[in-house]
C-alpha cells in the first residue's frame, strides 16, 4: 500500500507512469508497506504462467527474501527507480523516505534491494545513474543503504505514519523495539533472496 499523500501521473512514452507526492512528505515517513492485499506469487506458480505473463509479473512486482513476486494491488508498482533515490525498502518490508520529499516531486527507490534476477538497463538523466543494475548490486551497496536508512529511522518516530496501522504486528513490535534499542536494527540485507539466476537477460528499465 502506498501512501494517501501521493498520485499516479503519466511522465512520457518511454517511461510510462510514475508517482508523485501531492503534499510534502517529510524524511521518516513510512511510503509504503506490503499489506496484507497485496497478491504473492510463488517461484512454482510464476513458472506456471506463459512467457507473456511472466514478462508482466517481472514488469510490476518485486522479490522478497522468500522468493516471491509481489505485486502491489494500488499504484506502488508504478515506483520507479532512481539511483539517487528518495524511497529506499527496509529489513522490515516497508519504504521509508530517506529524505524530504516536496508535493509535485516524483516519489523513487532502489530497484537494487528487488532481488533481480537479470541486468536491467537505465534510461536515466541522473548524475549519480549507474546505468545498469544487477543482481549482484545488492552485495555491493546493502551498507550504504542501510546508512541511508539509519539516519531516517529517528525521524519516523517523530511523524504521524498513516501506513502504520498496515504493518503486521510482528513488524510493529520490532519497530517498538528498535524505538527503545536502536542497536537492535535490522539491515536491510534481511530482504535478500538467495537463489538467483545470474544468467543476463537483455531488459530495458526506464
Amino acid at each position: 500500500m502506498i501512501h494517501p499523500n501521493t498520485e499516479l501521473k503519466f511522465i512520457n512514452d518511454q517511461i510510462g507512469y510514475g508517482v508523485f507526492a501531492n503534499r510534502d512528505i517529510p524524511k521518516g515517513t513510512i511510503v509504503y508497506v506490503k499489506d496484507s492485499l497485496e497478491l504473492e506469487i510463488s517461484p512454482e506458480l510464476y513458472a506456471s504462467h506463459s512467457p507473456a505473463m511472466q514478462d508482466q509479473i517481472e514488469k510490476y512486482a518485486y522479490v522478497d527474501e522468500r522468493g516471491f513476486y509481489i505485486v502491489s494491488w494500488d499504484f506502488a508498482k508504478f515506483v520507479n527507480h532512481c539511483c539517487d533515490c528518495n524511497t529506499i525498502s527496509t529489513g522490515y518490508g516497508f519504504e521509508i523516505a530517506i529524505r524530504d520529499i516536496k508535493a509535485g516531486e516524483q516519489i523513487t527507490d532502489e530497484y537494487g534491494i528487488f532481488n533481480l534476477e537479470y541486468e536491467m538497463h537505465l534510461s536515466c538523466s541522473n548524475q549519480k545513474c549507474r546505468k545498469t543494475i544487477r543482481p549482484s548490486d545488492f552485495d555491493l551497496y546493502y551498507q550504504d543503504w542501510d546508512r541511508s536508512i539509519r539516519q531516517a529511522i529517528p525521524e519516523m518516530f517523530k511523524l504521524d505514519q498513516p501506513l502504520f496501522q498496515f504493518l503486521s504486528q510482528e513488524i510493529q513490535i520490532q519497530l517498538e523495539e528498535l524505538k527503545e534499542n536502536p542497536d537492535s536494527y535490522k539491515s536491510v540485507y534481511a530482504l535478500r533472496h538467495r537463489k538467483l539466476n545470474s544468467v543476463p537477460k537483455n531488459q530495458d528499465l526506464t
